[in-house]
């Protein structure tokens, strides 16, 4: 089995010691994104929804660059500060998986990297 480490410009740069996403064994494992501004490097700290969308747009990337899609997703887990924003959050995520739902965990948790709102990891199959 052969491990080979993504990395994408599009997506932020990790903010620790871990890659962006490793693809193994015909899967895509992706780390947790938040919403860092790829550009800039700089949290997003506007509203909820815009927050939610960054994560999920920079998730795409690393899928995109490890030679995956949204539609091959078949593993997600949330992270929520606050879970009393799950319904927001639902909203935002059936615009991305709409016909390719996959299953997924939602938590709520007390901390997040950078005090962040919102943290989103996910398994793809790859090609």
């Amino acid at each position: 089995m052969q491990k080979v480490i993504i990395k994408t410009d599009k997506a932020p740069e990790p903010i620790g010691p871990y890659s962006q996403a490793i693809q193994a064994n015909g899967f895509l494992f992706l780390s947790g994104q938040i919403p860092i501004d790829p550009v800039s490097g700089n949290l997003h700290t506007g509203s909820f929804e815009e927050q939610c969308r960054l994560v999920l747009d920079n998730l795409k990337s690393v899928l995109e660059a490890g030679g995956s899609s949204v539609d091959q997703v078949v593993k997600v887990t949330i992270f929520l500060q606050d879970m009393q924003k799950f319904g927001e959050f639902n909203s935002v995520y059936a615009e991305y998986f709409n016909e390719a739902k996959p299953a997924r965990a939602c938590v709520e948790v007390s901390c997040l990297p950078k005090n962040t709102e919102i943290e989103i990891e996910a398994i793809a199959l790859c090609s």
